[in-house]
């Protein structure tokens, strides 16, 4: 286990779609057409998984103990059976922060560096 908290304190980039994956369950469980949808939602349709690369993110995820399968399901008229619902870990979550943390200081050098996005006029 300290080789896995060491992740969240190490600085190194986490794959951006293991970021996604961790941000579209900040806030719920979901399975993994519903990961596929709110990803797309967050990022206004610029990121579209295939299944493919999701369930290899997810099994590295699961591996890495940054998500868990969880066995909480919805009611079962609302629900598939064949579904596999996941939820952040806490270790998850840090990671996660450390993340947003390492893109929060990489902006403020570009801008310092006078590297800024242009605004639409």
């Amino acid at each position: 286990m300290a080789e896995k908290s060491a992740a969240a304190d190490s600085g190194s980039p986490l794959q951006s779609t293991s970021f996604y994956i961790l941000l579209s369950l900040a806030e719920e469980d979901r399975h993994g057409y519903a990961i596929i949808l709110e990803v797309a939602r967050l990022t206004n349709g610029a990121v579209k998984l295939s299944p493919g690369t999701l369930y290899r993110s997810i099994q590295r995820l699961l591996e890495q103990g940054l998500i868990t399968e969880t066995a909480t399901r919805p009611a079962p008229e609302e629900d598939d059976e064949r579904r596999r619902y996941y939820r952040i870990t806490p270790l998850g979550k840090t990671v996660a922060e450390a993340e947003v943390a390492r893109l929060r200081s990489l902006l403020k050098v570009a801008r310092r560096c006078g590297v800024t996005p242009r605004t639409a006029s």
